[in-house]
């Protein structure tokens, strides 16, 4: 069990030691990502997660990487829609060094003119890139259609243009506003004790300023019919993502959703996979996901298709949505659905990193139950009833979003088609 303690600045340390293992991770989150941005500094949070690693006041970018991995030790940041994370996975003996590392990053960043510069390059190329991957771009439009004019839809790495006009000024400003100990968790699970990451986290972090807790602006959802969007490009393969308006983190169908998935398309014994492409060699790759947040969901179903399967693809995709609604889920395959979360969670936990980011994104986003045990509970008390009352409510054509990136000729027909029958 997880052992949590606030330090008096508000700083948030929650510790779960695994005394078998050799190692341990260790996080420091902070309430701050692509939904407390606007659309003039639109990827300003990722560009402050890059400069980070570009060195301190007490350290250069090339003692930050030789400190860690001349330990053994793994290093990284991610800045995602509400939060962003910099970690760390060490030996037991090193997480001091652990700490002291991601402390001295996030407290005291040389942020050197020079280094915004060039890290706005790096950053124009990696836009770049993801423009130049289909398969990564259709889900950027997809967030456009889904939440549009609102951070929710905006690209986490900012376009072009918000990454040319950010300066360091507006840079320092940001950080002053949202990396307070009030928006921040320090979080370690692997080989150490509750009262030697308390200790830690008293020395290197109790000197961090104050400040007021990170707000975004509530999501607002006013679609009313099927929406279609298409970017012709003579690729290989027409890149498809449907995105329909789901749950969100708190909801108390959260853990029924999770099966919906698993059900539709979240392994290769899923309904989309086995329709799709083993019977009916459609496509190479289906899958479906969920992304989930405070105030909003969303159920996602991506696929690779040969452009003229396309219209067959989708036809097929619809039907099985549709039919989810109408059909109870029999329950040898709602047990297999029930087997696979269990066996998924629990290999995942099994790994200090793993458990380090399924633990820290609940507690920094605030939710309560953090037992596995309640957790299996609530997935094995879900019936078929569940399913079809979820699937009801969720798979409506005005909830229903499409982007697809190809070389396709007919987009009239298919916009039409958009009907979860």
């Amino acid at each position: 069990m997880y052992k949590y303690e606030e330090l008096d600045n508000g700083l948030k340390v929650v510790t779960e030691p695994m005394a078998h293992m050799e190692s341990v991770a260790i996080g420091i989150w902070i309430r701050a990502g692509g939904r407390y941005e606007t659309k003039s500094n639109n990827g300003i949070s990722h560009m402050l997660e890059h400069l980070l690693f570009k060195g301190t006041t007490k350290r250069d970018m090339m003692a930050i990487k030789q400190e860690i991995e001349g330990r053994g030790g793994s290093f990284n940041g991610f800045t995602a829609e509400e939060h962003t994370c910099y970690l760390v996975k060490v030996l037991s003996k090193d997480a001091e060094l652990g700490i002291d590392i991601l402390s001295d990053m996030i407290l005291n960043p040389k942020l050197a003119e020079e280094e915004v510069a060039k890290e706005k390059g790096v950053i124009i190329e990696e836009i770049n890139m993801y423009k130049d991957m289909p398969a990564h771009y259709v889900h950027e439009i997809l967030a456009e259609m889904m939440w549009p004019g609102q951070p929710m839809g905006m690209p986490l790495a900012g376009t072009v243009e918000t990454v040319k006009a950010i300066t360091r000024q507006d840079i320092v400003g940001y950080k002053d506003k949202y990396y307070n100990p009030k928006n921040m968790l320090v979080i370690s699970t692997g080989r150490i004790e509750e009262e030697a990451l308390v200790g830690l986290s008293k020395k290197y972090l109790s000197s961090a300023r104050g400040g007021a807790v990170s707000v975004f602006s509530k999501i607002k959802l006013d679609q009313s019919a099927p929406e279609f969007k298409l970017l012709v490009k003579e690729t290989e393969q027409t890149h498809v993502a449907l995105g329909i308006h789901a749950p969100d983190r708190f909801s108390p169908d959260k853990h029924v959703l999770s099966l919906v998935n698993i059900i539709l398309g979240a392994n290769m014994s899923s309904r989309l996979f086995h329709k799709v492409r083993d019977e009916m060699a459609l496509c190479y790759e289906i899958s479906s996901s969920i992304r989930r947040y405070d105030d909003c969901g969303a159920f996602i179903v991506s696929a690779g298709v040969d452009e003229k399967k396309l219209a067959k693809a989708l036809e097929i995709i619809l039907k099985e949505l549709a039919m989810m609604k109408r059909e109870p889920v029999g329950q040898e395959e709602l047990r297999r659905a029930k087997e696979y979360y269990r066996g998924q969670l629990l290999f995942a936990l099994e790994d200090t990193m793993s458990r380090m980011l399924w633990l820290g994104e609940k507690v920094i986003s605030g939710e309560k139950d953090f037992s596995v045990k309640n957790i299996l509970g609530a997935i094995e008390k879900v019936t078929a009833d569940d399913l079809v009352r979820v699937s009801e409510n969720m798979f409506k054509d005005e909830f229903m979003n499409l982007s697809i990136i190809g070389p396709v000729k007919d987009d009239k027909a298919i916009g039409e088609e958009l009907h979860i029958r």
